[in-house]
C-alpha cells in the first residue's frame, strides 16, 4: 500500500470549537484514546495539522 499513519486521540473535544470536533470525527476518532490507521495523504496530514494538539501520530509501513 504505502505509508500509513496511526492516529490516537489523546485530548477530549469538550470545549473545543465545532470545526475541530468535525475534523476529529472526519478522521474516524470517536472516544478518548481511540486509534485509527489511515493512508498517508496530503488531505489527512492537513486534518491532523489542524488538531495536532488533540491527537498523537506515528508513521508505520504496512
Amino acid at each position: 500500500m504505502g505509508k500509513m499513519l496511526k492516529i490516537k486521540m489523546v485530548k477530549s473535544v469538550i470545549t473545543r470549537p465545532e470545526k475541530q470536533r468535525k475534523i476529529i470525527r472526519g478522521l474516524g476518532l470517536k472516544k478518548l484514546n481511540s486509534t485509527v490507521t489511515l493512508v498517508d495523504t496530503p488531505e489527512i496530514r492537513g486534518m491532523i495539522n489542524k488538531v495536532i494538539h488533540l491527537v498523537s501520530m506515528e508513521e508505520s509501513k504496512e
